[in-house]
């Protein structure tokens, strides 16, 4: 690289090192995990795994080309099928990650005199997608219904898209979904669900918020990805079959890519083969985890609870060094905590973010938190 350049990276390199926020990869699988998203723990599950590779047979190691190509195969139009039913949707597309599922839908489907409208804490890959689309974004104040219902009444006789997570992912609350699709029905506006974090662990047997609350048919499109209670990786858009084939024919992450490999497809097919067996007693287990840790969270007064009923509970400390500390502290007595810092988070927001699982034992939650206390 030229002097220029290289100057210019290590100056925003050492910014981030200045405030604090300095990003590193680092393996921590000594540590308790308190940290990953394998809220149903079907990654680590020997069962699965024995099941997969007995499943799994006369198969290639990778997909051999994009979907359009060499890389559409049966097994992959099985999982497909097998989606629509679960998650009770006409159809089903698999993409190769949430982050992709994500950038193909929004960047395909609003058009330039479109009207995005999308919670101010919506996923990263939800914000990049936008970027790449013609149409008009405009940000309303999380969860905040009012502002939504302002914002749809200034645009009536527009294509609108009302952008949500189910669970978000770094406050681990939950969308007033129902009130939402009421407003999106109200003033005809497409509603698209982002479901990452309620896949698996909510509606009958994991099928999502959506399907729990009972108005999944008055979704557009939904994004359950693969990655976290499932315990694989990939993603998949259900909504109607219309859907399916314009992201077919325009949704570039899906058209430029190599396809899931086979072995991907059937790790995800034996995942939701056991959560339509066994998923209601492995909810049940995660359920009274979160259950237990509320208990004891909410009769401390030291940090900010952020009020959740998900895996996904956080607590505030403010400031990039501070949550650092407190999650080294954590780290250095075998609980793998990782802190949330700005720029991810908004400045005085920062947090240590604990994930909780199948796995965890209730001493190990009860010890995390006389820890953190």
């Amino acid at each position: 690289m030229n002097k220029l350049l290289e100057k210019r990276m290590l100056a925003l390199l050492n910014r981030r090192k200045a405030q604090n926020a300095f990003r590193v990869v680092r393996s921590q699988s000594h540590l308790i995990d308190f940290c990953s998203n394998d809220y149903l723990s079907l990654a680590r599950s020997e069962e699965l795994q024995i099941e997969t590779k007995k499943q799994y047979k006369n198969q290639l190691s990778g997909a051999t080309g994009s979907r359009l190509l060499s890389g559409h195969y049966d097994l992959l139009e099985r999982l497909e099928n097998q989606l629509a039913i679960f998650h009770r949707a006409e159809s089903a597309l698999v993409f190769n990650s949430g982050y992709n599922a994500n950038l193909g839908l929004i960047s395909t489907i609003p058009r330039r005199s479109d009207v995005i409208l999308y919670d101010e804490l919506i996923h990263a890959s939800i914000h990049d997608g936008i970027r790449l689309s013609p149409a008009t974004p405009l940000s309303f104040a999380h969860n905040d219904l009012s502002e939504l219902e302002h914002l749809l009444s200034k645009h009536l006789g527009k294509n609108i898209f009302v952008l949500v997570e189910s669970i978000y992912s770094m406050d681990g609350d939950a969308a007033p979904l129902v009130q939402i699709q009421e407003l999106c029905q109200k003033y005809d506006a497409n509603l698209i669900v982002d479901e990452a974090h309620s896949t698996g662990i909510y509606g009958s047997h994991g099928a999502g918020l959506c399907v729990e609350l009972g108005i999944e048919q008055f979704v557009f499109a939904r994004v359950h990805t693969f990655g976290k209670a499932i315990g694989t990786h990939g993603a998949a858009i259900v909504g109607s079959q219309l859907l399916k084939e314009y992201l077919i024919n325009y949704a570039r992450p899906l058209i430029y890519t190599t396809a899931l490999s086979p072995h991907t497809v059937q790790s995800t097919l034996v995942a939701y083969q056991f959560l339509e067996q066994e998923g209601k007693h492995s909810i049940q287990r995660l359920n009274e985890r979160i259950a237990y840790f509320r208990k004891l969270i909410l009769k401390q007064n030291k940090y900010t609870y952020i009020q959740s009923t998900s895996p996904i509970q956080c607590l505030i400390v403010p400031g990039n060094e501070a949550v650092s500390q407190l999650a080294l502290s954590l780290q250095n007595a075998g609980y793998d905590v990782r802190p949330i810092r700005t720029p991810t988070v908004p400045m005085g927001k920062e947090r240590i973010r604990i994930c909780l699982h199948c796995h965890n034992s209730l001493e190990e939650i009860k010890q995390l938190i006389e820890l953190i206390l």
